[in-house]
């Protein structure tokens, strides 16, 4: 049935068939079977850490009459009911589809034996949850493999049918009527829109990076959209027979704040249960996440907002005057880009610091800036660190060194494997801030109409920068980048120097004087404790 958002008919696009082989599709199974304590997959997979009881391709029937379909993973030899773990995915249920670690560079540094080989991509595992007592329940969303009707992209109408799930499967024989929601990425953004449905045997959600602002945080971020991830996630990794939304065709021809977009960004006001959430500051596909420091509030109050204000000579300084002269500095910015850390056409501004000093939440950069040869600009900003000699540093996010030659590690720049720092997009024609999304400290934006500018028109841009925590020791320095182009390091090897942007010609920035262009930066002095 076609899928109707408000006043707009959503459109709709094929998934991948089923018989390629990478699919890694063997038919439907229905049947039941006990995995002994110890079962392997393969030699090259982890054992069960208990005996379990493996149903597979259940159905699970939905309000309108449509069928999804599951595995089961619960514990045997178990006289008391147990409850439930439910992983909800539009990859593939246990070990099907495409999407594996293994897409990853060096397995994002999960070594392969440590993986049963039955949990679906970015989902707990069942070797390892069934022995704890709970039961793992696979399932595939809406339009994915044999589920029946068309693939959602989040939203109410995939929060409703994770609703129903819920309700299912805490109804079956075996559960104690306790179900819980866990999951990575995709698996973690479903589960703002199923918790802010309120199924009533819901316990508690554990979103691991999860979206739960679709256009804001990742397909539209800034207003400038980013489709090459999105599109390559729809062409790769969804099969099914049914078809399914088409979110890359949407922003196309609806690319201003509506009430499709609205309808993917989470009510998660409306969510009840406890939500333990989790995510990586390294990611930029997902959510501005957490930062694993023990502080008992948030924003961290230690934590003082320090205005840096750009200078010649590409300086930062905490002091400025209205009596300074006003200077600027350009840079071009459609030139083409490589996402390996070396790009070009890349404006910076330093300050050193003289004792240690953590930056921790989220950022702010406040712009004045111009076009010379255009009606608008794409702008993406970035905070970086370096080392005393002024060499600027990227983080490892897994143990490169354990994971790689030394020759190759300059060469295998991926944002899975390192993190260059915390970034901020915005259009300019999307400057206008929304008044209620915008906090003290983070601009949201409007999105709901452009306003172009004037080629050589001077404009504010408030662009907010998500949330890092770097430490600086003394000597060490903090760089504030601007450039047209992303700065983060490209996600895949077929991803690099292919994002597109509305960029043309130069672009200026603006400082000094009237144009107190600044970022605003949450700092802590002296060494945590």
């Amino acid at each position: 049935m076609p899928l109707r958002i408000g006043s707009i008919d959503v459109l709709h696009t094929s998934l991948l068939p089923l018989g390629l082989e990478k699919a890694n599709y063997e038919g439907p199974k229905p049947g039941v079977t006990t995995l002994p304590k110890g079962f392997k997959k393969s030699s090259e997979h982890r054992g069960f850490n208990a005996p379990t009881i493996y149903e597979r391709d259940v159905a699970i029937p939905l309000r309108d009459g449509t069928n999804l379909i599951g595995d089961v993973f619960r514990p045997a030899n178990v006289t008391d009911k147990v409850p439930i773990i439910l992983a909800y995915s539009p990859y593939g249920k246990t070990g099907q589809g495409f999407a594996d670690i293994d897409i990853s560079p060096y397995h994002a540094g999960v070594p392969p034996n440590t993986l049963s080989g039955f949990q679906s991509f970015e989902a707990p595992d069942p070797a390892v949850w069934t022995a704890f007592g709970y039961a793992i329940v696979n399932v595939d969303a809406r339009g994915i493999f044999k589920s029946g009707g068309e693939h959602r992209w989040f939203g109410t109408a995939e929060g409703r049918d994770g609703y129903d799930t819920v309700e299912y499967l805490s109804q079956l024989s075996w559960c104690n009527g306790r179900v819980a929601l866990m999951g990575n990425s995709w698996l973690a953004g479903c589960q703002w829109f199923i918790g802010a449905e309120r199924p009533p045997h819901l316990t508690a959600i554990m979103p691991l990076e999860g979206v739960s602002d679709l256009y804001r945080e990742s397909l539209c971020r800034g207003g400038v959209p980013w489709k090459l991830f999105w599109q390559w996630l729809g062409s790769e990794t969804f099969f099914g027979e049914n078809g399914g939304e088409d979110v890359i065709a949407m922003i196309d021809q609806y690319p201003l704040m509506n009430e499709y977009w609205e309808d993917k960004r989470a009510k998660s006001h409306l969510i009840q249960v406890p939500a333990y959430v989790l995510a990586s500051m390294s990611s930029s596909l997902h959510t501005d996440p957490i930062v694993n420091v023990p502080f008992f509030s948030w924003p961290v109050p230690e934590a003082v907002y320090r205005s840096l204000y750009l200078q010649d000579k590409g300086q930062l300084s905490s002091n400025t005057t209205a009596a300074e002269p006003i200077r600027t500095v350009s840079y071009q910015s459609d030139i083409p880009v490589l996402g390996m850390d070396a790009d070009s056409e890349e404006a910076e501004f330093r300050i050193t610091f003289h004792e240690t000093t953590t930056l921790i939440g989220a950022s702010k950069a406040i712009l004045y800036m111009s076009s010379l040869d255009n009606d608008d600009m794409d702008v993406f900003v970035q905070i970086r660190k370096t080392d005393k000699s002024g060499k600027v540093l990227r983080h490892s996010n897994l143990p490169i060194a354990e994971l790689c030659q030394p020759a190759d590690q300059d060469k295998d720049l991926f944002n899975v494997l390192q993190y260059t720092g915390p970034t901020g997009i915005l259009r300019a024609s999307h400057r206008a801030l929304d008044p209620v999304l915008s906090k003290p400290h983070w601009p949201a934006h409007d999105h709901s109409r452009e306003v172009r500018i004037a080629p050589g028109e001077i404009v504010k841009m408030e662009i907010g920068l998500w949330v890092s925590a770097m430490q600086f020791e003394a000597g060490e320095q903090l760089v504030f980048k601007v450039a047209g182009h992303h700065m983060l390091l490209a996600e895949f090897a077929d991803t690099r120097g292919k994002f597109a942007n509305r960029n043309k010609g130069r672009h200026v920035l603006h400082f000094g004087g009237q144009y107190n262009s600044h970022i605003e930066v949450p700092l802590i002095t002296g060494a945590l404790g």
